[in-house]
């Protein structure tokens, strides 16, 4: 028996005469896989309940953000004392204060850090901090990682080793893109060789440390501490773009988890529980560019509100519970290794790639680490699965290429329950 989405799909129906696409960001549109997009009208724990009353166990987490689960009580609670006072002020606060020492305090590789509120908006003033400080334009970024709608990171890489980007969106100059050059992932000899030839018009390199925005595309240690010995040997500056490994891998994210020194990271999801927030910090002397302070310029009426604010701190403090991290990676762990038992037993072209609470099913048992490597065929298959998935009250973001996350409201029984259904369909998607 169908689930039924009638409610869903007449809101989708009348969202398209008001939005592009029906939509407010382009993936939300179930493009890549069956039927209308759900439209969600509450969550609670591991859970999101659509219009039509359908109950699904959620790993998509709003995208990563909700570590906490749905609708946490602590996180909650500190929201509506804050509302409760007033939504914006434009000024300084006390709460933002409070969240930048407890960030500083307990993130070894942060010394100061700018509030933004988004991930995106993080990036762009982390890139535009690294020309200012560095007085240099181009930059380096690596293909199969994204970075939010940037204009000069919107890019693919043209033909060769080394090439300027291509714009990947209408409306960005194509002098603009060209101000970006694009590498392969874990090719140490393509850095080696572009730095040396444009060493002197780099201002940074970015990356994911744990690329997650297309497959969960896990890179060598190695790689990435010889990213750091390259940078620091050019003299560019190393940003690592932490909008969904930050706070998750570990309070200190991935530079914390590989034990590398990035000069500036960059912040979203979670550091705001939920909220739209991001940040991007680094070295005291990087950071004393960002005006007032210093000539690089970067501002924002809403940035650190105290809405936004309040969120992060409460969603931040449950992070640094004892055990958390820990407990967290082991319950992820468990999940994966079910399903990824049932398959090896069964001799399936399937993977599931995970680090910490991030996992990504891909059709292939050999280890994915660059975006061509992804067989395009294979979204087929997940496509059957996001399909017969939503029709037993499971939720994966829809899109083959996204990761899912697991939360700490997960409990085992949604995820024994969830395992056991991606097994039977993967019996399903194989005997076809």
């Amino acid at each position: 028996m169908k689930l039924k989405r009638d409610k869903s799909n007449q809101l989708f129906q009348e969202a398209k005469q008001y939005f592009p696409g029906g939509v407010n960001s382009p993936v939300r549109a179930f493009k890549s896989v069956h039927g209308a997009p759900l439209f969600i009208k509450r969550g609670d724990g591991d859970r999101i309940y659509d219009e039509d009353d359908n109950s699904y166990i959620d790993f998509c987490c709003s995208w990563g953000p909700l570590i906490h689960g749905h609708n946490n009580e602590y996180i909650r609670h500190a929201v509506l004392q804050a509302v409760d006072k007033g939504l914006s002020f434009g000024t300084p606060t006390r709460q933002g204060v409070e969240i930048g020492k407890l960030i500083v305090d307990n993130h070894r590789y942060i010394d100061k850090l700018r509030f933004v509120c988004s991930g995106t908006e993080a990036v762009m003033s982390a890139i535009r901090l690294a020309r200012g400080f560095t007085g240099r334009k181009k930059i380096i970024k690596f293909d199969g990682c994204y970075h939010g709608h940037v204009d000069s990171l919107l890019v693919k890489a043209g033909s060769g080793l080394a090439t300027f980007g291509v714009s990947t969106s209408a409306g960005i100059p194509e002098e603009l893109a060209q101000e970006t050059l694009v590498l392969p992932l874990n090719d140490l000899a393509g850095v080696e060789e572009t730095l040396k030839a444009h060493a002197d018009d780099i201002a940074c390199i970015i990356i994911e440390p744990v690329p997650a925005n297309n497959g969960l595309l896990l890179q060598d240690t190695s790689f990435l501490v010889w990213l750091r010995k390259l940078c620091d040997d050019h003299k560019v500056l190393l940003i690592f773009d932490e909008v969904i490994s930050g706070f998750r891998l570990g309070f200190e994210g991935a530079a914390g988890y590989y034990n590398i020194e990035p000069d500036l990271i960059t912040f979203g999801k979670i550091i705001g529980g939920g909220m739209p927030v991001g940040a991007f910090g680094g070295k005291a002397e990087i950071m004393g560019h960002v005006a007032p302070d210093g000539p690089v310029y970067q501002a924002g009426t809403l940035s650190a509100n105290p809405i936004a604010m309040a969120a992060g701190m409460a969603s931040l403090e449950l992070l640094l519970k004892e055990g958390f991290h820990e407990s967290l990676a082991a319950k992820t762990q468990g999940f994966v290794d079910t399903i990824q038992s049932h398959a090896d037993g069964k001799g399936y072209e399937f993977s599931i790639q995970s680090i910490a609470s991030i996992f990504w099913f891909a059709f292939t048992k050999n280890r994915v680490v660059t975006a061509d490597q992804i067989d395009p065929n294979s979204m087929s298959k997940f496509k059957q699965l996001h399909g017969e998935l939503l029709e037993r009250g499971i939720y994966l973001g829809p899109s083959g290429y996204e990761v899912g996350f697991v939360s700490a409201a997960h409990t085992e029984e949604s995820l024994a329950t969830a395992a056991s259904h991606i097994c039977e369909i993967l019996d399903r998607i194989h005997a076809a």
